[in-house]
């Protein structure tokens, strides 16, 4: 049997001790996950398949070969050092040597093992693999209930691998593993991510009573729900009343919050900003969808009871001397993409509708005509430019007519014929000298 070549995620041990190092390579191989439609990733109820492949040097017993799959939610950290009531000189507190106390805390999603050896002959205790290659193929299903996306942060990780181990008589197991990328999707065009954000907040610039007027924010954001790779337009308007320059900015954070024995800690990071123009007192300033590209980024996390991962985009305004001025607007970062061709076709149309609801109206039965030409005109010169038009249809049929046509009922009568040649030329005709400057 030879190693496969095609693409999949693989991992490999070198050789093993015992038996003069007859274990030349162990190897773990999942198929391709691109061929899950690109997800880069399992999801609950996939089923996962591979091969463990297995080289060796010379004749090998082997007391059993097995398959872990194993994912868990693990969180842990160390409380700063606490304050001593009275341990210091007079009775004053001073903290405790030495880290405060750990917390930890861990939930585990899943757990699978299988054999992938054949039980031994009967009267033996050990299989025997001759040297050379051996292929051992495998699959499982991942349970249907939900498992959370996978995550490392700060203070706690959701990881999930699989694991090869090969059980040997008389020397330690041998192993090899390879991470497992769950995800859990979520779908940004769901009602409740597709529903707009607003927020205001206006400060007052200054101390006491030496204040110098008011920063006034409003922010909006169209939708809740994105993701990674999208541009999120931002619908804001800045006023400053104060005396001093301010710079209005935006950006996206991310905020870990891990809970275990009761306490919790949170962890708060930018992931991706920008930054606004200048606005000089008494001016005000409007961004109408300046966008803010979401960078690759975990999606967030929801429904794990000891690891949140969330989301907000922070409209703000610098102001020297002062607190900032901020608005924090929850967003989801979602794994399905907003299909928005339906929706924004539909609001084309009911605004190609409004738009064009005058056609919709009752004609008229004769319509008003603008002043006649001839009475704004002496009527020599109306005589030599007036037509000779057809007799006017009638009402009936006009309304027959396609709308343009119908138009033409309008009898405005044509300005003068333009034309070079003057019709009153003078006997003498003035030429002005030129004169070039060399």
């Amino acid at each position: 049997a030879r190693f496969p070549r095609g693409r999949g995620a693989m991992a490999a041990a070198g050789p093993g001790p015992g038996a003069g190092g007859a274990v030349k390579t162990l190897a773990l191989v999942l198929e391709d996950e691109a061929r899950r439609g690109g997800g880069g990733g399992y999801c609950s109820g996939d089923t996962v398949s591979g091969q463990v492949l297995l080289e060796l040097a010379g004749p090998l017993p082997l007391r059993g070969l097995r398959l872990e799959a194993a994912g868990r939610a693990r969180v842990a950290w160390s409380e700063s050092p606490g304050a001593v009531p009275g341990a210091g000189t007079w009775g004053v507190a001073v903290r405790a040597p030495g880290p405060g106390p750990r917390r930890e805390a861990e939930v585990r999603y899943l757990d699978i093992r299988q054999s992938l050896l054949r039980d031994p002959p009967e009267g033996e205790e050990n299989l025997i693999l001759l040297d050379g290659r051996h292929e051992f193929p495998f699959s499982f299903q991942l349970p249907q209930e939900p498992l959370v996306t996978s995550f490392t942060g700060k203070y706690g990780s959701i990881q999930y691998y699989v694991k090869a181990v090969l059980e040997r008589p008389a020397v330690p197991d041998q192993s090899v593993q390879t991470e497992l990328q769950i995800i859990s999707h979520i779908d940004v065009s769901s009602p409740a991510l597709l529903t707009p954000v607003l927020r205001s907040q206006e400060k007052m610039v200054g101390c006491w009573f030496f204040t110098s007027g008011p920063v006034s924010l409003s922010a909006k954001i169209e939708r809740k729900g994105y993701c990674n790779g999208e541009a999120i337009p931002i619908y804001a308007e800045i006023e400053n009343c104060s005396s001093r320059l301010i710079v209005p900015k935006a950006a996206i954070f991310q905020t870990q919050t891990y809970l275990a024995s009761g306490k919790t800690k949170t962890f708060r990071q930018m992931v991706a900003n920008v930054r606004g123009n200048h606005i000089a007192s008494g001016s005000t300033d409007t961004w109408n969808g300046k966008t803010l590209k979401i960078p690759p980024v975990s999606p967030s996390i929801l429904d794990c009871c000891i690891i949140r991962v969330e989301y907000s985009l922070a409209v703000y305004i610098h102001i020297p001397g002062a607190k900032k001025l901020m608005i924090e607007m929850p967003v989801v970062i979602g794994t399905i993409p907003c299909i928005g061709f339906s929706s924004r076709n539909s609001s084309i149309t009911s605004q190609f509708s409004m738009d064009m609801s005058w056609l919709a109206l009752t004609m008229p039965e004769q319509p008003e005509a603008p002043p006649n030409y001839a009475d704004v005109v002496s009527e020599e010169e109306f005589s030599r430019h007036v037509p000779a038009y057809p007799p006017p249809m009638d009402c009936e049929e006009q309304l027959c007519c396609p709308v343009f046509a119908y138009i033409q009922e309008f009898r405005f009568q044509p300005p003068p014929l333009y034309s070079e040649i003057d019709p009153h030329p003078t006997d003498v005709e003035e030429v002005q000298p030129v004169s070039f400057m060399l």
